[in-house]
């Protein structure tokens, strides 16, 4: 049954918020932001019909508040909730409370949310069916002596993975049977944390795989399509920073087959909406299933540039009910596309987060060059959340073009106020393994393990730049003024972030 969605509550924050009420307005639905305290002055909420403030900063206060979202969605009528990514995108309780409220789920159903969200489970089932999948341990075992045994079976190294969640948490891998025991319970503290389960498992590890995972659509009536794969094998601490597609690992037939066991592995789970399933490829192009994330991915641009599909507004027609109208057949890749995600860090300081008020955004434009951002000039960013602040995406036609069209963008961005690894991210798209697509996930531990950020030089282009265009004014849409501060350019750098072209 179709049913028509008038107004959407977008249940997250930043710019994934941002992108799904861009695509309500251009779909003609009302759209209502929720945000914390924090959040108060955030672009994704000036930029939906509606804006509810839903708590306090601390997230299981406001984003992960199920109850006060529901409750905040029904009083304002609203049809619909689109989850985003992160905060409660997999959550089945989530998906059941929505479902039990005559609310739509813009994601998979409960059931098959409970299904993948369980990675031992599914390894189960896709075992089952006949997927390949890693070798490792099909049923939760708290007993580390069993572990042990387990690992030494399947020979090191190993990794202990957390059975309820993803993202690297509760990661770790394993070289000796000596750092085991330690690592299990490491793994069980950080999974315990991050999604109140503490049941880990181990797999075989293997050695430089690439990490290759396929966009799936499926509607309520059992039609399924892959929009082919990405390539997310440029990964620090287990976090994908990088990502493309079309992946220059995969030839027609292999591409296929992928895209097949994928299509697959969402009618097994009686899935439905988008997805994405991940696999790891090793050195002699065997591929194993590694899960089913079940949302839409940070790194779905890179599928829209090639495809030329908007799958937000894809997510919301499916769970209104419609048929899917795209074929397999109709589909194909054009061009090469890159993402590069752009994070509020201190390469300086290990990566830590950086946060503080942003003087200055000076985004690259032109030609095949896209940016999801949720910041702004004067925009605070705060410490509560996960530090992401934009995605830049470039397309060309082939992929040594969009790698130079992505080294020319980084090279035009510009941070000031607070530190990004704007600059490490430059380095690896010009490293000359990255240009010639030698990638696997070990690639950031192999080429820039002791990595230090260089220092600019002549800051003289940054106070031009600043000088001449930043503007410190009220937010727009804001009712509050900030105060014009009386600082030189000089003094307003603070932490700041710069890549420039300009020669001396």
């Amino acid at each position: 049954m179709v049913k028509k969605i008038k107004k959407i509550l977008v249940a997250n924050r930043g710019e994934i918020a941002l992108r799904v009420v861009r695509a309500c307005r251009e779909l003609g639905i009302q759209s209502v932001a929720i945000y914390s305290d924090a959040d108060r002055h955030a672009l994704h909420v000036l930029a939906a019909d509606h804006a509810v403030n839903i708590g306090s900063p601390e997230p299981k206060e406001s984003y992960l508040n199920i109850k006060k979202i529901v409750e905040c969605a029904k009083s304002l009528k609203c049809d619909a909730i689109h989850p985003g990514y992160g905060f409660l995108a997999e959550n089945y309780h989530f998906a059941q409370q929505c479902e039990k409220e005559g609310l739509i789920f813009i994601g998979p159903n409960s059931r098959a949310l409970r299904l993948v969200g369980d990675k031992l489970r599914s390894r189960q089932i896709m075992a089952e069916a006949g997927i390949p999948i890693i070798p490792g341990m099909n049923s939760a075992d708290s007993n580390i002596k069993n572990l042990q045994d387990f690992a030494r079976k399947v020979g090191y190294p190993v990794i202990v993975k957390a059975s309820g969640g993803g993202g690297g948490k509760g990661m770790r891998i394993v070289h000796k049977p000596s750092e085991l025991v330690s690592s299990i319970e490491a793994g069980r503290r950080e999974a315990k944390s991050a999604f109140g389960d503490d049941t880990v498992y181990i797999e075989k590890y293997l050695e430089k795989p690439r990490h290759i995972e396929f966009q799936v659509l499926a509607d309520n009536y059992g039609d399924v399509i892959h929009l082919f794969e990405r390539e997310c094998s440029i990964q620090r601490r287990y976090q994908k920073i990088i990502e493309e597609s079309p992946s220059s690992a995969l030839d027609v037939k292999l591409r296929t087959e992928m895209g097949e066991i994928a299509k697959k592995v969402m009618v097994i789970s009686h899935y439905n909406n988008a997805g994405t399933v991940e696999f790891l490829l090793d050195t002699s192009k065997n591929f194993y299933f590694l899960e089913v994330n079940a949302r839409i991915q940070v790194e779905h641009p890179v599928t829209e540039m090639v495809v030329g599909i908007d799958l937000v507004k894809q997510q919301i027609r499916l769970a209104g009910g419609e048929k899917l109208k795209l074929k397999q057949k109709d589909l194909n890749q054009r061009g090469h596309a890159i993402e590069c995600r752009i994070y509020a860090e201190d390469p300086e300081n290990n990566f830590y987060p950086s946060i503080g008020r942003i003087h200055l955004v000076k985004e690259p434009v032109g030609p095949g060059i896209r940016c999801d951002s949720g910041i702004y000039s004067g925009w605070e960013v705060p410490f509560h959340y996960d530090p992401i602040l934009s995605k830049l995406i470039v397309w060309d036609e082939n992929r040594e073009g969009a790698v130079n069209r992505m080294a020319s963008a980084l090279s035009e961005y510009v941070i000031l106020g607070i530190k990004t690894q704007i600059q490490f991210l430059m380095e690896v798209i010009k490293h000359p393994e990255f240009r010639t697509a030698r990638l696997h996930t070990h690639f950031i531990k192999d080429h820039f393990s002791d990595w230090r950020p260089k220092e600019i030089g002549d800051y003289l282009p940054v106070a031009l730049i600043a000088s001449a265009i930043i503007k410190m004014e009220k937010p727009v849409g804001s009712k509050e003024t900030v105060s014009k501060s009386a600082l030189s350019p000089w003094q307003l750098f603070g932490k700041w972030e710069f890549m420039s072209s300009i020669k001396k």
